[in-house]
């Protein structure tokens, strides 16, 4: 079984072998699925093959817009993008398609924490009320589709229900659907300073919980600062091998999964992407992994 490994950084012009050999020139054995309508069937087949014929597997599709938005109109929108988007990556034969299930946070709230309303941080996404919202969304897009193949799973977000892997645990749980798949980003859980110097022990930990579940991981490094005078810690994502994130770790629990669930690079620009591949292969390489 090889490791998989995927990433941005490559565009979908409309044709899908070029789509495959410029993954595989890059470097990559799985890719996102791109953006096309569901309608176009003779595309969707024509990739299925591509992808094929050049041993790359899709991986992850996403549905990246706030799912419990405060305007009536625009969340009926992103919910039914998010069908449309779990259905794509249904027809693809993907492992999954990842969504955040959104934020309370919207324009003129009190809190005004962040300009970022698709998932931006707010105090009533982590109450009850908010995990309970993650349910249903989850559900009523997974009960829409009712995929075959690709599970459909959340993003972990620090502010969110999915912060940690214990809190993903319940929600796997009380979601109770065999088409609801785990993700795992571990830098998205790093949110305390102990986390930052253990992100080995914190890997191993939710691979642990959450192993049989998991369908797709996000690979980026994490970076933090502070001192005196910045007493409030701060910290960046940067590209795999520039930071803290312990790779060995995360490679070596990913692939005691026994199956093929990628490894999907993300944020950052071509070079960027370029650097995280190679550091990615060379942990890889010294653990004598395929």
């Amino acid at each position: 079984m090889a490791f998989r490994i995927g990433g941005y950084g490559i565009d979908y012009t409309g044709d899908p072998d070029a789509y495959a050999n410029a993954h595989v020139a890059f470097g990559y054995n799985a890719a996102y699925v791109p953006n096309i309508n569901i309608e176009s069937r003779d595309e969707i087949d024509a990739l299925v093959r591509a992808m094929a014929a050049a041993d790359v597997v899709i991986a992850e599709g996403g549905a990246w817009r706030n799912l419990i938005a405060h305007d009536e109109a625009t969340r009926k929108d992103n919910l039914d993008y998010a069908v449309h988007q779990l259905a794509l990556a249904d027809e693809l034969g993907a492992r999954s398609c990842v969504a955040f299930h959104g934020t309370a946070g919207h324009a003129g709230d009190a809190w005004k924490l962040s300009d970022n309303y698709d998932y931006g941080p707010h105090p009533d996404n982590q109450t009850d009320a908010g995990f309970d919202r993650a349910v249903e969304t989850a559900r009523y897009i997974i009960d829409a589709v009712k995929p075959k193949r690709a599970k459909f799973s959340l993003e972990m977000v620090p502010w969110l229900v999915t912060d940690t892997a214990q809190n993903y645990l319940k929600l796997l749980k009380a979601i109770d659907r065999p088409a609801f798949g785990a993700h795992i980003d571990a830098v998205n859980m790093v949110i305390t300073p102990r986390l930052y110097f253990n992100t080995g022990r914190m890997i191993r930990e939710a691979f642990e919980l959450l192993g049989p579940w998991v369908v797709s991981c996000h690979a980026k490094d994490i970076v933090m600062q502070g001192g005196p005078g910045t007493v409030s810690f701060h910290i960046d994502e940067v590209p795999p091998g520039q930071g803290n994130l312990d790779y060995g770790a995360y490679v070596s629990e990913i692939h005691r999964l026994g199956r093929d669930v990628p490894l999907m690079l993300e944020h950052f620009d071509v070079p960027g992407y370029r650097r995280g591949l190679a550091h990615i292969r060379s942990v890889i390489h010294e653990l004598g992994i395929e």
